[in-house]
């Protein structure tokens, strides 16, 4: 894309990944230098973990240990989001 310079990242971290702002913030130091993205910026906006009952399709937020609807009761339920990790954006200088 003929970018010099990153100058900042932004990130998605689900709830219920297993990573950490501070895993990826070394890793990313470790592995960016000598690139353009070297000293780039990390942001991160933390996904809380939303939940889809089978029954009454209602949509919820929850504690992964709560896994039965808040309006019907029901128990089948699925993760929608919040077990991911995204790269939302990439600002760099042309």
């Amino acid at each position: 894309s003929g970018a010099r310079k990153v100058k900042r990242v932004s990130l998605a971290l689900g709830e219920l990944s297993s990573v950490t702002e501070e895993s990826v913030n070394f890793y990313f130091q470790a592995l960016s230098k000598g690139t353009i993205a070297e000293g780039a910026e990390l942001i991160f906006r933390t996904v809380p973990a939303t939940y889809r009952c089978h029954q009454c399709q209602e949509q919820f937020s929850g504690e992964e240990d709560r896994l039965t609807c808040p309006r019907c009761g029901g128990s089948q339920i699925s993760l929608v989001e919040g077990n991911d990790i995204l790269v939302e954006s990439i600002e760099a200088e042309a």
